[in-house]
């Protein structure tokens, strides 16, 4: 009987190794360091945008100046068909249908893939965003642009930086590179960043069409994804990417294989 526990044991073992764990592709070593380098740069460069916009934002200057133009812009596009667009943008990136939507497609991509490793990559993407997002709010304070501008209901939370961007921004890129560095095609890839792109400056661009933020909210929101697209990038890598005859450590040994 306590063999046939163990045998129980290390199937279920197995099972969760392989679904979770275990998750590996192949690469040339070239491509392996450009994703490392890709990774670092993004890091680098969405942590240098960031304290570029912290420092304006905190001394009200620099490039916080764009504010208050981008806002009096944004304010001669009002109309009701493009105020409609807007809500709906907002309602589909906000905080009630955007954490769904997260959950059915980790949920159901976790059960449908082979392994689970991506889809819980991207909710603990999304999870990070959402604890830096709340820890950064809290710490600058910013305010919101006037109540009476705001054209969905009031809101006195903090301003910076703008949640909804934050995770519609990493929602998109993260899930875009999971998906498609698995694919050999480029130009599909380029082309599916080039509309994930395109949905970020949609979200970002309801939230200041309907008075919530400004932009340079917005921006701060889409440095941080950048950082951590590079950390996803690069824990992706590091425990996937494999060259053609490199040592596997992630996997279980032949001799395990065969006791089963």
């Amino acid at each position: 009987m306590a063999q046939g526990q163990a045998r129980k044991s290390e199937g279920w073992w197995r099972a969760f190794h392989e679904k979770f764990i275990v998750e590996e592709r192949y690469m040339a070593g070239t491509a392996r360091r450009n994703l490392y380098r890709i990774a670092v740069g993004l890091m680098i460069v969405g942590a240098a945008l960031f304290v570029v916009i912290l420092a304006g934002v905190l001394q009200r200057g620099g490039v916080s100046d764009i504010d208050a133009p981008v806002r009096s812009w944004l304010l001669t596009l009002r109309g009701e068909p493009m105020t409609t667009l807007m809500i709906f943008l907002a309602i589909v990136f906000g905080p009630v249908a955007l954490p769904i939507i997260i959950l059915v497609v980790t949920v159901v991509w976790g059960f449908m893939a082979r392994h689970a490793w991506r889809p819980i990559l991207l909710a603990s993407a999304m999870l990070t965003g959402v604890i830096l997002a709340q820890i950064i709010g809290r710490s600058v304070g910013r305010e919101r642009p006037p109540v009476d501008l705001m054209l969905f209901g009031e809101d006195f939370t903090f301003s910076f930086p703008s949640g909804h961007v934050l995770g519609a921004s990493d929602f998109l890129l993260v899930s875009t590179f999971l998906i498609f560095s698995r694919r050999r095609n480029t130009g599909s890839a380029v082309l599916a960043f080039v509309a994930a792109g395109i949905g970020v400056v949609f979200a970002a661009l309801s939230r200041l069409y309907l008075g919530y933020h400004w932009m340079t909210d917005a921006m701060a929101s889409v440095s941080i994804s950048l950082v951590v697209l590079g950390a996803v990038i690069a824990l992706d890598t590091w425990r996937t990417a494999r060259i053609p005859g490199e040592q596997i450590t992630g996997t279980l040994s032949t001799e395990d294989s065969s006791q089963g």
